[in-house]
């Protein structure tokens, strides 16, 4: 069965993978936990993960979060309405982090950058976008670019990796905006060097088309870019980021950019339906994200790293016959591992792992890319910096004989 998972289970908002339900009913009629949830209660219940995501903790501990909100704003100050108070000072922080002129806040990312390239096309007079077919819009979002927003998607590029300048420059068809995902996350979290990229933006500015960055990771970019916040939106004329995604916030976004371009922008918002009564809850926690996680972001890409070098000498110590690691070394915190089994039969390894080990390597879901193959993400945050070279390596080398030997 084919179904929809949500950005809980740590995949994208419409991502198409495997149900994961076990045939079969119990004893007292009701059906077997599916594969997931059991992978999810493996995942929280084992001491040694390499990420611990807040949206998979239950309820009380996600309320938590908010402990810690008298730090980041004054909780005396009146709550906020249609935008203003603490929305109003989580739009001033990203501008400032981002050095644009202004940002506003978003619920959705979706809705942020259907209302940037809206607003674009307007200025342009082209309603055609530049982008990748692997890019969150083409892939995630149901096609609203042109059911809902009115807008041309043009592919200018379909290799797993982001359009060169050559083929921006070369593309046979005009059009008034070029979106750049960074990373592009179906890509395994890829990411050009900073010279492609100020490339690739200089010859989009040849034809005359705006850059937009989706950058609902972007604050993962600066270890591999090498170069500050500030510096990488600047190259964009305009730059979407997320909360929940690198952050831990409870959701929402930021488009950020020229003023008169945000002022339409809220104008847009309010029309699509996204200027909420009260969002204090998740804009807290968002500038709780912002003082805790932006600055170990950079640790965990490193961090990473150092996880991907071990999990191939683990795998192939492990007698695996093929296995990928993808990028080899990982662009961001985040990175792909590919493996020649269908994705029920890691995952049942995965899951029976966990409960005998109480070691989780692969805590997300599996998805399959035909008969024997399957592939998952691989995330890196505060808990696998408790992690050695050496750790990851016999973690591997364990997880790759049981997979062989079942």
């Amino acid at each position: 069965m084919i179904a929809r998972m949500s950005d809980t289970d740590g995949t994208s908002d419409t991502t198409t993978v495997r149900d994961e339900r076990e045939p079969g009913p119990e004893a007292d009629g009701e059906s077997r936990p599916t594969l997931r949830e059991r992978r999810i209660a493996a995942w929280r219940g084992a001491p040694r993960v390499l990420a611990r995501l807040g949206f998979v903790a239950p309820l009380r501990e996600r309320l938590a979060l908010l402990e810690a909100a008298g730090s980041v704003y004054d909780l005396d100050e009146m709550s906020d309405i249609y935008g203003n108070g603490v929305v109003e000072a989580l739009e001033k922080r990203v501008a400032g982090l981002l050095g644009t002129e202004a940002a506003a806040f978003f619920p959705t990312g979706t809705m942020a950058q259907q209302v940037a390239l809206r607003c674009w096309a307007g200025r342009t007079g082209s309603p055609a976008v530049a982008l990748h077919p692997l890019s969150h819009p083409e892939v995630h979002e149901r096609n609203a670019f042109s059911q809902v927003s009115g807008l041309r998607p043009v592919h200018v590029s379909s290799e797993p990796r982001l359009p060169t300048a050559e083929e921006v420059r070369d593309f046979e068809e005009p059009f008034g905006a070029l979106m750049l995902e960074l990373p592009l996350r179906d890509a395994g979290f890829a990411l050009p060097t900073w010279e492609e990229l100020t490339e690739v933006v200089d010859a989009a500015r040849e034809r005359d088309a705006v850059v937009h960055f989706d950058g609902a990771r972007l604050w993962e970019c600066t270890e591999h870019f090498g170069r500050p916040l500030e510096e990488i939106a600047g190259l964009a004329d305009s730059v979407y980021v997320s909360f929940y995604k690198s952050l831990g916030a409870f959701g929402g976004a930021a488009l950020a950019g020229p003023a008169t371009l945000v002022e339409e922008a809220k104008a847009w918002r309010h029309r699509y339906g996204g200027n909420l009564f009260q969002q204090f809850p998740t804009a807290l926690s968002a500038l709780i994200g912002l003082d805790r996680e932006l600055p170990r972001l950079p640790e965990y890409v490193r961090h990473a790293r150092v996880v991907a070098a071990a999990l191939r000498e683990g795998l192939e110590a492990g007698g695996l016959p093929w296995f990928r690691v993808h990028p080899e070394v990982p662009h961001t915190h985040d990175f792909q591992v590919w493996l020649p089994y269908d994705a029920d039969v890691v995952v049942e390894t995965v899951i029976r792992a966990a409960e005998e080990t109480g070691t989780v390597l692969f805590a997300n879901h599996w998805d399959s890319k035909g008969p024997g193959l399957s592939f998952t993400e691989v995330y890196v945050r505060a808990a696998g910096l408790e992690w050695t070279a050496d750790d990851v390596r016999a973690a591997a080398e364990e997880f790759a004989r049981r997979l062989v030997r079942d």
